[in-house]
């Protein structure tokens, strides 16, 4: 892919002011796509751009789909209608199952399906009516598979799974693919956060705990975030416009 492939292109990126987004908004930025990122945090968004790693942002919390609504909207009128969407912004809760009540449900399906289906409901109509576009949610292996102990968020990101297979059907014949990116456990500060609560609940060692997370990955490492961008980049590209409601999974072979 060469660097001038998305020349011309407007991508909305979510959760774009750290770890896997801003990973990706860089590499789509790079592709020469014009980015636009949208969170919650203006000063953490206001450094991606700063570095040259978006264009503009736009704040917003993905679950108030009015806020959502308007994000788009001052996005399409700075740069026009938005050819890329990335649903990457998302959160993860982790309890035993009878320690997780419907709060903690609401909270993980809010966040990482509603989330989804407020963007997607955003940009699909102009997509549909020019004919092209490119959805891309960053789901996660536990929406394929189970984990123990976040049993809300394997539900939330099965849920998502199953919104992208039914929406690409739904749109296989306008010129719009939607399609999930699913990674394994990625070196990103979420996941040093989950390393500080293993540490504190097990006593274990920083080294001790990352082999826990790292046991579910064949090749036994963390994935690179900028190995989902570009499993996201190939998506958004003309090369991968007869693949749609896939769930490529990015886990150094763990599914």
């Amino acid at each position: 892919m060469t660097l001038t492939t998305l020349k011309g292109r407007h991508a909305l990126v979510t959760g774009g002011g750290r770890g896997i987004g801003r990973a990706i908004a860089a590499s789509l930025v790079k592709a020469g796509a014009t980015v636009t990122i949208v969170g919650r945090s203006p000063a953490s968004l206001e450094q991606v751009i700063v570095e040259g790693e978006a264009h503009a942002a736009a704040i917003a919390d993905v679950t108030d789909a009015p806020a959502v609504q308007r994000a788009v909207r001052e996005s399409v009128g700075r740069y026009g209608p938005v050819d890329l969407m990335i649903a990457n912004a998302g959160a993860a809760s982790s309890a035993p199952f009878m320690k997780s009540g419907p709060e903690v449900f609401r909270q993980m399906l809010d966040v990482n399906l509603l989330g989804v289906t407020n963007m997607a409901q955003a940009v699909l109509g102009s997509m549909t009516e020019r004919g092209f576009g490119r959805i891309v949610a960053v789901a996660s292996t536990a929406g394929l598979k189970g984990y123990p102990y976040v049993s809300a968020y394997c539900a939330a990101k099965h849920a998502v799974i199953g919104l992208i297979r039914a929406l690409a059907l739904e749109k296989a014949k306008t010129g719009v693919t939607i399609n999930a990116v699913c990674p394994g456990f990625t070196d990103t500060d979420l996941v040093t956060e989950s390393l500080d609560r293993i540490m504190a609940k097990t006593n274990r060692t920083r080294d001790e705990a990352l082999g826990e997370l790292v046991k579910h990955n064949p090749q036994g490492r963390l994935i690179d975030p900028s190995e989902i961008a570009d499993a996201v980049l190939w998506l958004c590209g003309e090369g991968a416009r007869s693949v749609t409601g896939q769930a490529i999974v990015v886990a150094g072979g763990e599914i």
